[in-house]
């Protein structure tokens, strides 16, 4: 009985529809520039800092208090900002929605790091040698991913030629 509440329609004859977004149909333009631009400024910030972390020549776990950029940094935070900020290029370079969606998914996976750090701060198991401003950093960075992310596909007034807002009132085919 309490499902009818939560899921209108269920049980009433109608169906629901759930949003699939087809990789062949054509995409807006407009979105995708964002998506791309987002991925590759967010990649380039995080490959330069890995570069210039690697040129240091920081031990690989070393949690001393070498810095790039103001950020505390060693050789496995370099190598990891690199290999993120490679992936974030590869998504500016396919675009669509797997650049939307790798955005918003690193977006997501850069928030939890910082929570996970940010309880590591003072432990041993600091391996990345995070401090406060690497923890703020990576929250920034999983911010503004997100909104690069869902830009135009998660907002409650889109326009009626988004493709998100045409996917998800289709008409119902089925009957």
């Amino acid at each position: 009985m309490s499902t009818h509440v939560l899921h209108p329609g269920s049980g009433s004859g109608t169906r629901r529809h759930h949003v699939t977004l087809d990789e062949h149909l054509p995409l807006d333009r407009r979105l995708s520039k964002v998506y791309r631009t987002g991925a590759g400024l967010m990649g380039l910030v995080l490959l330069a800092f890995g570069v210039l972390g690697l040129i240091d020549k920081v031990g690989f776990f070393d949690t001393g208090g070498d810095t790039v950029a103001g950020l505390n940094t060693n050789g496995a935070l370099s190598v990891l900002s690199i290999c993120v900020g490679l992936l974030l290029f590869a998504g500016m370079l396919i675009g669509g929605n797997f650049a939307s969606t790798l955005n918003m998914t690193l977006g997501v996976l850069f928030i939890l790091s910082g929570f996970v750090n940010l309880a590591l701060l003072d432990t041993g198991l600091n391996f990345l040698a995070f401090r406060i401003q690497n923890v703020l950093f990576s929250f920034a960075v999983g911010l503004l991913l997100m909104f690069f992310g869902m830009y135009g596909r998660v907002s409650g007034s889109l326009p009626h030629d988004n493709p998100y807002w045409r996917a998800r009132h289709a008409p119902d085919t089925s009957s």
